[in-house]
């Protein structure tokens, strides 16, 4: 298996979950799939265990992926740690499939140079922000994360932090007042692909907001986005 590869012009290309599209989604294995590859950023979901430790998982339980469900954020660390998730192919002993820390995560994207696109997956106090940061910050790779969330008040609570720290507010909807909104707080979007049209992505350009989107494999569909002139796209597969 491989990527798809598409003529993508000046946009740059984030792997979403990882290379999801060929290794299990939000693991090392899929980080590192993407890490080999020519992506500008590998994209993932921070979820807080119970006992106060930083996980990357994207559901809120453990049940899609893992013969286990539990939900993340009421289980500790060793217990999630212990889960081996079944991998693409339905094997559930690979090592390099267990849900990965937000340092493992951080220190795959400083090794291969990419940029790690983090969603703040539900939302955070501004002790938490402030601690997921921090984390961050120990491997001294802060200015390379892009933030994203569907929760506003995490983009909120991020800027009274760092003011300057990239972000993106995640939505399915495009709204006619969204470009300046988010022009006015300083925020980009990351938005569901199929709301965007080329006269959409120049609505927020001319606010100074940078366009992602997600999730988009289709291949036509992305080298439209890419001639509309979008600043990034998230995709499984697409490369």
């Amino acid at each position: 298996m491989d990527t798809i590869k598409i003529n993508s012009l000046n946009t740059k290309m984030v792997a979403h979950r990882g290379v999801s599209g060929i290794e299990l989604e939000n693991t090392n294995a899929s980080f590192i799939a993407a890490g080999n590859r020519s992506y500008y950023g590998i994209e993932t979901d921070v979820h807080k265990t119970s006992d106060g430790k930083f996980v990357v998982h994207h559901d809120d339980n453990t049940g899609r992926l893992c013969d286990v469900d539990v939900i993340v954020e009421e289980t500790p660390f060793d217990t999630l740690r212990s889960f081996h998730l079944n991998d693409k192919y339905g094997d559930a002993t690979r090592a390099d499939t267990l849900i990965p820390t937000l340092k493992e995560y951080i220190a795959t994207c400083k090794r291969y140079d990419k940029i790690a696109v983090l969603e703040l997956k539900n939302e955070f106090t501004k002790d938490e922000i402030n601690a997921i940061c921090d984390e961050i910050n120990s491997l001294e790779y802060l200015d390379n994360v892009i933030f994203i969330s569907f929760a506003f008040a995490n983009m909120v609570r991020l800027r009274e932090l760092y003011p300057h720290q990239t972000a993106q507010f995640l939505t399915c909807k495009y709204q006619d007042d969204l470009p300046q909104i988010l022009g006015t707080q300083r925020l980009d979007i990351d938005i569901e692909y199929t709301e965007l049209t080329k006269e959409r992505i120049e609505a927020f350009h001319a606010h100074g907001v940078k366009v992602n989107c997600w999730t988009c494999d289709d291949k036509d569909f992305a080298e439209s986005l890419a001639q509309w002139g979008i600043d990034f796209i998230s995709t499984n597969i697409l490369e």
